[in-house]
């Protein structure tokens, strides 16, 4: 094992850790919520908890570069770079809704390295490196055996973030499995590789969103990519399977504008 991943992989377990301490001592009160230019929301939570992280992980590591959603992009130049979403679910977090986590991803020169979600709340760490393996807390994961859609557990986040096309390419894939169920950004990635459930779709997403979780599912088994079956961890169009479902889920999704 590389003990360059390595190192950074342990330190940004423990730093994510204590910095979702940081965004607990705002969880479950009255916030003031600002909302960003992109109709999303942001609280004093949010930015106090991603500047724990790049404080922590920049003295650690002054040469890596960062990707941050409240404060952007921060190069560095070891080829190195952190991509961090300090509460993916603020909108559950100001509702006092427990499924949300801070994300923290590690790349080196694009390819995403690790990753791991904390949720504070209910006690869980999702943390994956590549070669490995995916762990909850320290349970090894696996996503699901299963090998037909008509049998498959769909996960995503809202209706409402799919439109015209899109929803139409949802609702399709719909019609295919099993059942639905909408718990919500991460989380539902993190079912796929715990093998709660076969496939994740959304849309409108951002690097920060994906880049952590990522290395989680693929080392659970699981592959990720964008609906057209490429991947680009800034488009905002992602589809998380365990993998043996991946092109039958996928083709459904496919030919549809994203």
């Amino acid at each position: 094992m590389n003990p360059e991943w390595r190192n950074r992989y342990e330190k940004a377990v423990e730093v994510a850790q204590h910095a979702s301490r940081v965004a607990m001592r705002y969880y479950d009160r009255d916030l003031v919520v600002e909302w960003k230019q992109d109709a999303s929301p942001v609280t004093i939570a949010d930015r106090e908890t991603e500047t724990y992280l790049r404080t922590r992980l920049h003295e650690a590591f002054p040469s890596d570069g960062f990707l941050g959603e409240e404060y952007g992009d921060a190069p560095g130049s070891s080829g190195f770079r952190w991509v961090i979403d300090p509460i993916d679910g603020t909108r559950n977090f100001v509702r006092g809704t427990p499924f949300w986590g801070t994300l923290v991803g590690l790349e080196y020169k694009g390819e995403q390295l690790a990753g791991l979600a904390e949720m504070p709340v209910i006690g869980l760490t999702y943390r994956a490196l590549r070669g490995d393996g995916a762990y909850r807390n320290d349970r090894r994961l696996y996503v699901s055996s299963l090998t037909k859609l008509s049998d498959a557990i769909l996960f995503h986040t809202s209706l409402t973030y799919l439109t015209d096309r899109r929803r139409d390419a949802f609702l399709d894939l719909v019609r295919r499995v099993e059942t639905v169920r909408g718990y919500g950004d991460f989380y539902g990635y993190m079912l796929v590789a715990q093998g709660s459930g076969e496939v994740m779709v959304e849309h409108g997403v951002h690097a920060w969103d994906v880049a952590p979780l990522k290395p989680i599912i693929e080392e659970a088994g699981g592959r990720v990519t964008n609906w057209d079956g490429n991947f680009d961890v800034h488009r905002p169009d992602v589809i998380a399977s365990n993998g043996s479902l991946h092109e039958e889920a996928r083709q459904s999704l496919n030919g549809y504008e994203t």
